[in-house]
């Protein structure tokens, strides 16, 4: 990922603002997984990453939507995203989207598929897909810390799924990136492994 270094960032827009109070609403009522924290709060870290990274308008904006089309509406609101803030941002989102399909196919057929999906994937869904890696991992590491390891119960792979895949992510945005970013996920992961194994009582 090219970004230059401290660009004039450029002034978020009216169509920002629209953005934020549409996520607001799409994902109202829902909470992070586990917890009743409102998960607009993952929305409006994820996007204050990208931000705080260079990321363009269009970035911002996918970053607050990037979960809607998965948990919010599936093709109503791929229409609405379209219709609102265009091609670009949809392109976007759905490059962002594990999957729209309900019932939800199998965790470990999803994950591998979106593995395989990011080594051919656009700039700007690389940088929005690391920023909500980022904060998730980094989620799950504070809850390990403060909960132990009740918290891998709120996770369909469980532990060593969730393990697997957020060190597969970390692999794979290495071969693909070498934004500060990458170097970032992987220091959360190894400490959410290491973590891990030392309440195993594995040092």
């Amino acid at each position: 990922m090219t970004r230059y270094v401290d660009p004039p960032h450029p002034r978020l827009s009216a169509r920002f603002d629209d953005a934020l109070v549409l996520a607001h609403h799409l994902h109202a009522g829902q909470t992070r997984k586990g917890t009743s924290i409102p998960y607009i709060s993952h929305l409006l870290a994820v996007t204050a990453i990208v931000i705080e990274n260079d990321g363009t308008e269009d970035e911002a904006i996918a970053a607050l939507l990037h979960d809607a089309i998965e948990d919010a509406g599936g093709d109503a609101v791929r229409s609405v995203i379209h219709e609102r803030f265009g091609d670009e941002v949809l392109a976007i989102v759905e490059g962002l989207t594990d999957t729209d399909q309900t019932p939800k196919p199998p965790w470990r057929a999803r994950k591998e598929a979106y593995l395989a999906h990011l080594n051919e994937a656009a700039e700007s869904v690389l940088l929005v897909s690391l920023a909500d890696k980022i904060h998730n991992a980094g989620s799950v590491l504070r809850d390990l810390r403060n909960n132990g390891d009740s918290v891998w119960a709120r996770f369909t792979g469980g532990k060593e799924g969730t393990l697997w895949y957020y060190r597969a992510l970390t692999d794979t945005f290495k071969t693909l990136e070498t934004s500060p970013l990458v170097a970032q996920l992987d220091r959360i992961v190894s400490e959410l492994e290491q973590l891990s194994r030392a309440i195993d009582g594995g040092g």
